[in-house]
């Protein structure tokens, strides 16, 4: 098979390393010749040692590392004709006529330039008498596959970028521990963060923090905003706020085009510039798992290419890698551009996709207290929101995004503390807007939780609900909350104080709730059980060789274990769903054991809690050692409940408050619709549902139909997207697994309506 280079330019890291491992690793398994490029496209113009055959132990553990360990740099020499004549002898001379360009758009371009010049530069060499004529002909064509690493996510087509979360992780980190001291003193703080013309950085941050104030390039304020933005300061102190944070993007500008420094007269600031402290730093979990979704598909897609292959960039649509047609991604990227420069700023926001859009909208709905003019204001309905399951990463900030869009929209809210126990108790608060500040960034469940279901309880929630006089109720839990609600669905015919619309959002680390692909929680408990991992790992440094048994959450449901696996590159991940014997934990022993004979050092193996009733975590740490026993000693971890705990990640804060705003309107709506002589009477399927993200779309599922689709005995759905990843797992780790397993990305073309769907994060 022809020889398959991973090639990498860039001049700043961006956390790409798990994207090194992957291409690596993947062409060694389809059996092609893997070459590592150093110094991005300086090294290949120079050659020599900057292009290094690869081995599967050039690439061990290096997936928890921040950076490149190829190393990146700038390169005007490939600007020219003469430097890209270089490259190209230097590729031929090592038999490369492929190339993986991890990037932004700029070394995408540059990669395409490259591959359109090919048979030029060829006919120049062989002019020169550099390359003979059978050289000439055996390395005709060069195909190109271009993955997008970028923290400014600014690449159209894909929903992510490398590296966008991990700066996203950075930011909050800070934000986190500034917002303790500006509450401490009563300070206001001026952050600016990174994101070159591009405000996605500063949004999400914006959004995930709950700050007061956001400037970004594509919605550059109208005049007299300083004067617009401290009476909204001195609004929220006189309130009862301790502390202000106002987001900046490096390059936003007001409509004059000057940039956006501040100076707030009277007020107790601090100016902090994040810099390249968010380009720093371990990847999350996402780009880890990113990274290793679209390098495994960038080989596929170089080894199935043709003559008439058109250059594609790997991009992420919903969960899963597709190919987008490269020059269609660069140009409808310069149309942001184009239209910031022309000042379409309305243009540009929507040409930044359907996600970015709807992160301003409602950024700007949850900034400000003002009642929503639109056709669902509903006056007079009373909403009760509860917390069901165990706690979760990202409830808070639902519960904040949920209460203050209600206020918004007129209606009175409760809070009900303690799940559906307290609801029966009548255990409830009424909440103002205020009464949810600072929650975004809070942990567990400040409403508190329960894992109780309504069922023995009955009488006593509808008597609850006609004492309070509510109107709808939104469920914000795991699989306890999507029972409930079906359970009061299904007492509707006995009950008609029932027949109010009734929601359930998602959110438990197992991820096990029916009618959606993520729930809240689950992207914090990744990211948990990752550092745990990687710092348990890291404890074998200097030691003889060792293997861990790892024992993750997750009940009967092996997301977390198998996110975890990719994430932390484990050598297995045991789970339920993929059922095992003890002929698959010998084979599994044997294939490390010889892996452990050669250069590798640590070895980690994880184990779903309830994967198997027999195969204990004890078992398994059992046989490992002695199976291993003078080859490698083992040791065992189990990680409980700290994949509970912890500051919800970016994403579970983005994603809870986008769930909540979505979750308000729907019960809007059906309130509406459903009010009839002076009371509301909801009593179709379609006014008990369960709110999720399914692929790219936001969809709300009747709980009743749901009924089909879930395995109530092990508290699951009976169908899970994320089963596709188990080959990526397997393979990475050198399992000789069936490659039919393997789905592979499709082709998507890159156009206006395509970008304008809102993906979730």
């Amino acid at each position: 098979k022809p020889s398959n280079p991973v090639r990498k330019k860039t001049f700043k890291s961006r956390r790409m390393n798990a994207a090194v491992r992957a291409v690596t690793r993947m062409g060694i398994y389809v059996g092609a010749k893997v070459y590592l490029i150093h110094e991005g496209y300086q090294g290949m113009v120079d050659g020599g040692d900057n292009i290094k055959l690869a081995n599967w132990q050039s690439v061990t553990n290096i997936i928890q590392l921040g950076g490149t360990v190829i190393g990146s740099a700038r390169c005007k020499a490939f600007t020219t004709r003469e430097g890209r004549i270089a490259a190209a002898f230097n590729l031929v001379k090592k038999g490369i006529t492929n190339l993986c360009v991890c990037g932004g758009d700029g070394s995408l371009t540059g990669a395409n330039i490259f591959r359109n010049e090919w048979s030029s530069l060829l006919d120049e060499l062989l002019k020169k008498g550099r390359i003979t004529d059978t050289m000439a002909k055996q390395h005709a064509n060069l195909n190109i596959v271009g993955l997008v690493g970028s923290i400014d996510n600014d690449f159209c087509g894909t929903d992510m970028t490398i590296g966008a979360d991990s700066a996203l992780h950075r930011i909050m980190e800070i934000i986190d521990a500034i917002m303790t001291t500006a509450q401490s003193h009563q300070r206001t703080f001026v952050l600016e963060v990174m994101g070159r013309h591009c405000g996605y950085l500063a949004l999400v941050s914006a959004l995930a923090s709950g700050a007061d104030w956001l400037l970004i390039p594509e919605a550059p304020p109208q005049e007299g905003w300083e004067d617009r933005m401290c009476h909204r300061l001195e609004g929220s102190r006189t309130k009862g706020s301790r502390l202000n944070i106002i987001i900046l993007a490096e390059g936003a500008i007001d409509t004059n085009g000057n940039d956006g420094c501040l100076i707030l007269l009277g007020y107790d600031t601090r100016v902090t510039v994040l810099g390249h402290v968010q380009r720093g730093g371990t990847p999350s979990a996402f780009d880890r798992i990113l990274s290793c979704k679209l390098g495994v598909e960038a080989v596929i897609a170089l080894m199935e290419a043709s003559p008439d292959t058109p250059p594609c960039a790997i991009g992420l649509s919903g969960n899963h890698a597709v190919r987008l047609p490269l020059m269609e991604c660069v140009e409808m990227t310069k149309l942001v551009q184009t239209a910031m420069n022309e000042k379409r700023f309305d243009e540009a926001i929507k040409l930044r996709g359907g996600s970015f859009e709807n992160n301003w909208k409602i950024y700007k709905l949850l900034a400000f207290q003002k009642p929503v003019q639109s056709e669902v204001i509903c006056t007079s309905f009373s909403l009760a929101i509860l917390n069901v399951g165990a706690p979760a990463a990202g409830m808070n900030a639902a519960v904040r995004s949920a209460v203050r869009l209600a206020l918004a929209h007129g209606q009175k809210v409760f809070a009900v503390h303690d799940g559906f126990q307290g609801l029966a108790n009548g255990n409830l608060v009424e909440m103002k807007w205020h009464s949810v500040a600072g929650w975004t960034g809070q942990g567990g469940s400040l409403l508190g939780t329960k894992r109780t279901l309504p069922e023995k309880h009955m009488a006593e929630i509808v008597e609850t609900i006609t004492k309070f006089n509510i109107s709808a109720l939104l469920v914000i839990g795991g699989f306890e909350g999507y029972v409930g609600v079906l359970q009061l669905f299904e007492a509707r015919s006995r009950f008609d104080e029932l027949c109010i619309p009734m929601c359930v959002i998602p959110a438990t680390v197992s991820n096990n709730v029916p009618g959606t692909d993520f729930s809240l929680g689950a992207d914090t408990a990744v990211n948990a059980a990752m550092e745990s991992c990687d710092k348990i790992k890291q404890s074998a440094s200097g030691t003889k060789r060792r293997v861990f048994v790892v024992e993750t959450m997750g009940g009967f449901c092996g997301y977390l274990a198998t996110c975890t696996g990719i994430a932390v590159g484990a050598d297995a991940a045991y789970i339920y769903e993929e059922p095992i014997n003890i002929h698959d934990l010998k084979t599994n022993v044997d294939h490390l054991t010889e892996k452990m004979k050669q250069d590798i050092q640590r070895g980690l193996v994880l184990r779903n809690e309830k994967c198997h009733e027999n195969y204990t975590t004890d078992f398994i740490h059992r046989l490992y050692s002695s199976e291993g026993k003078g080859i490698f000693d083992c040791r065992v971890n189990v990680l409980g409940h700290l994949q509970q705990g912890g500051a919800p990640s970016p994403f579970d804060r983005n994603f809870g408050t986008k769930l909540g705003v979505k979750a308000i309107q729907w019960i809007s709506e059906r309130l509406n619709e459903n009010f009839r002589q002076g009371r509301v009477f909801a009593n179709s399927p379609d006014t008990a549902c369960v709110l999720g993200l399914n692929r790219k779309v936001i969809s709300f599922s009747p709980v009743t139909e749901l009924k089909d689709r879930t395995d109530f005995e092990h508290r699951v759905p009976l169908v899970h997207w994320w089963m596709n990843l188990r080959p990526l797992l397997k393979m990475l780790a050198k399992y000789q697994t069936s490659f039919c397993e393997y789905v592979p990305g499709e082709i998507e073309h890159v156009t206006r309506r395509s970008i304008s769907i809102d993906h979730g994060f």
